[in-house]
């Protein structure tokens, strides 16, 4: 449906008009689905042998891709959309780990473009079936440092967008508000018995979810602090202590979508009050704890923050 009517509007007449009227009707539809939404769950967690810290996840696999990036590929659309990059025939390319790519492929399946991800070709075969699902297609490469350049590449030959999440991750979402992640937290948390939380932790990703939530906390003036989890062989850990390093020869990790080679323009270390470095057995076992806790599995990149809990509980008593 939404697509017929997509299809409708670009048949207008004048080219100028038909696009407007084209990107108005993309935005509408995007908002609605947002608006469809149900908020995704903010879940407290016992914490036993840590006396005084309560302890709330985020669930944000709730999302209609069940992907953690889904808010960030919206926001990618609507940015690129609203930046006039992104018209009525325009194929979209991302470079990717898999997760922003299974979102980005359903935002481009709902506005009829077609999406192409550039990806590791040991990308996880659940996340090539999900983009598949969507309607998306991927394009492999052997070196996951290439993504960068091949999206870049592939995209300039279709005469297409490349919407670089590395890039415009802390800058396609609106850090004041509007649903980004960091609004949603504290919105939800209002009814607590604490509703400023002392610390958020996340993991460093490509950058833009600490980005969105250290400026939020800032704009907002609350009492809270920043901790990013990084795994050991990344390089945010390393920039962060000493910021002419920026970048890694060990970068990597047997956990798929983290630990990055170089220090993407989305990651923004003066927003962060404290990195602490996660081996991947650290990720694993927190992944097992608390997916016996929650009853639902939890994945390794997902809860690569959850070990700062368990492992150095002494920085919460700072």
């Amino acid at each position: 449906m939404a697509q017929n009517t997509l299809n409708q509007v670009s048949s207008l007449p004048g080219h100028d008009r038909r696009s407007r009227d084209w990107v108005f009707e993309a935005i509408r539809l995007i908002e609605a689905d947002f608006n469809r939404s149900a908020e995704t769950h903010l879940v407290p967690l016992e914490t036993p042998g840590l006396s005084g810290i309560e302890l709330y996840l985020k669930d944000e696999s709730s999302h209609p891709t069940g992907s953690l990036k889904h808010r960030l590929a919206r926001s990618l659309f609507l940015y690129a959309l609203c930046d006039g990059r992104i018209g009525p025939q325009t194929t979209i390319v991302e470079a990717s780990s898999g997760s922003t790519a299974v979102s980005e492929a359903y935002f481009a399946r709902m506005l009829g473009l077609p999406f192409i991800a550039v990806v590791p070709a040991t990308t996880a075969l659940e996340k090539l079936a999900a983009i598949r699902f969507y309607g998306g297609e991927h394009h492999f490469v052997d070196d996951p440092c290439e993504v960068y350049a091949v999206a870049e590449r592939l995209a300039r030959e279709c005469d297409g967008v490349y919407l670089d999440q590395f890039t415009y991750a802390e800058r396609a979402t609106d850090w004041r508000g509007n649903n980004n992640i960091a609004e949603s937290i504290f919105l939800q948390m209002r009814q607590e018995a604490n509703p400023v939380p002392a610390w958020i932790v996340c993991g460093a990703g490509t950058g833009g979810t600490s980005a969105t939530i250290g400026r939020f906390i800032r704009y907002k003036r609350y009492d809270t602090r920043l901790c990013v989890a990084d795994p050991a062989a990344s390089v945010f850990h390393r920039h962060w202590l000493d910021r002419s390093i920026i970048v890694s020869d060990a970068a990597g990790s047997c956990i798929e979508g983290i630990g990055r080679a170089r220090v993407e323009p989305s990651f923004l270390p003066d927003l962060v009050d404290e990195m602490v470095m996660v081996e991947d057995c650290e990720s694993i076992a927190a992944a097992r704890l608390l997916s016996e806790r929650l009853g639902k599995r939890c994945g390794g990149s997902s809860v690569t923050a959850s070990p700062i809990f368990f492992i150095v509980g002494s920085l919460w008593a700072r």
